[in-house]
């Protein structure tokens, strides 16, 4: 008997009973994407979670006007907001040798902004935009952070705004030389990818809070980034809202490291085996108005050891001008205090 010719746009159902559909090859479905809907994985979860918190508040740095701003491709760095009232934090170095910026949103929006106040020592400086009702991020809360511990990183590297990297907390209470000179204490190393553009921008925790500002990279490696932390970011400014300046003690004094003679070190019962040594006063200095003399050795202030300068700058840090401080000098092969009452280094 003949085959009964099946037309090409008959239906399967249409199909004569003697043919069974089930003898037909069939392809394998394509795998359906996943619904909107689908639960993130917990690591998912956190990293969104976190950046649609902070998000709306980091904003692009951009040192020129207006025009300037539109015809950028990328600013000049990244920036964060951290007060209900528009205050924003981002690194000096962003914003060196300007008094004013435009700070541009993600919905963008862009808006003057003033240098209220900068701290070279530190690298951070606080910008007010000129603008109502805007988003802010909160400063993490005094905390110690874990190595391992899942950090985020958001600015706007080379130009791509609102871009997201995570990583890890790789280390704690590292020490980083500002551009000053001056050591900045407790920074943050971490591996969220960093680019030029990134400098400012929120380094923050799972929670969405603001545990460092991202200040810095190393050339030619790979997966180390640092950031200044949110303690040091605090102190700065809420002595820039309070004081309108970062006032630190100064001594008046040129010095240098000076390794001491371990004879020395056993016979005054020394806790260290380096010193300060006065290499000269200046004129106008706390130090001219004091005991204090050149070749006297730094060992302590308020009894506290300073085993060198970053340890007397350390130290000098948690003082507040105008206080006295006593300071434990080797002179002549003894152990001599000396008095003075410091003050903010001049303008």
């Amino acid at each position: 008997m003949a085959a009964v010719p099946i037309p090409a746009r008959m239906l399967d159902s249409e199909l004569p009973a003697s043919h069974d559909a089930s003898e037909e090859p069939t392809a394998p479905l394509p795998p359906q994407p996943a619904a909107s809907s689908e639960p993130l994985d917990a690591y998912s979860a956190a990293v969104v979670g976190a950046v649609e918190r902070v998000g709306p508040a980091v904003v692009s740095v951009y040192v020129g006007g207006a025009l300037e701003a539109e015809r950028a491709r990328g600013g000049a760095g990244s920036g964060v907001v951290v007060t209900p009232d528009g205050y924003l934090l981002t690194n000096e170095h962003v914003v060196q040798r300007v008094s004013e910026a435009r700070v541009t949103f993600v919905d963008g929006r862009s808006v003057p902004a003033v240098v209220a106040g900068r701290d070279p020592a530190t690298d951070l400086a606080v910008l007010r935009a000129q603008a109502a009702a805007l988003p802010y991020a909160r400063l993490a809360p005094e905390q110690r952070l874990r190595p391992g511990q899942l950090v985020i990183a958001v600015g706007n590297p080379l130009g791509f705004e609102s871009t997201v990297s995570a990583g890890v907390v790789s280390a704690l209470g590292r020490s980083l030389r500002s551009r000053q000179g001056r050591l900045i204490e407790s920074v943050v190393q971490h591996t969220a990818a960093l680019n030029p553009g990134n400098s400012g921008g929120p380094l923050v925790d799972s929670l969405g809070r603001v545990a460092g500002i991202n200040t810095a990279i190393i050339a030619m490696a790979q997966g180390i980034g640092f950031a200044i932390p949110a303690s040091t970011a605090q102190w700065v400014l809420t002595e820039i809202l309070t004081q309108g300046r970062v006032r630190r003690a100064w001594l008046g004094i040129a010095a240098r490291d000076r390794p001491l003679d371990l004879r020395l070190v056993r016979a005054l019962g020394l806790s260290a085996r380096h010193a300060v040594e006065v290499l000269s006063r200046e004129s106008s200095g706390p130090a001219a108005a004091s005991d204090l003399r050149p070749g006297d050795l730094i060992v302590a202030v308020n009894r506290e050891p300073a085993d060198g300068i970053d340890a007397l700058h350390r130290l000098l840090s948690r003082v507040p001008p105008g206080s006295e401080l006593t300071l434990q000098v080797v002179r002549r092969m003894q152990l001599v205090d000396v008095g003075l009452l410091v003050r903010e280094p001049p303008p």
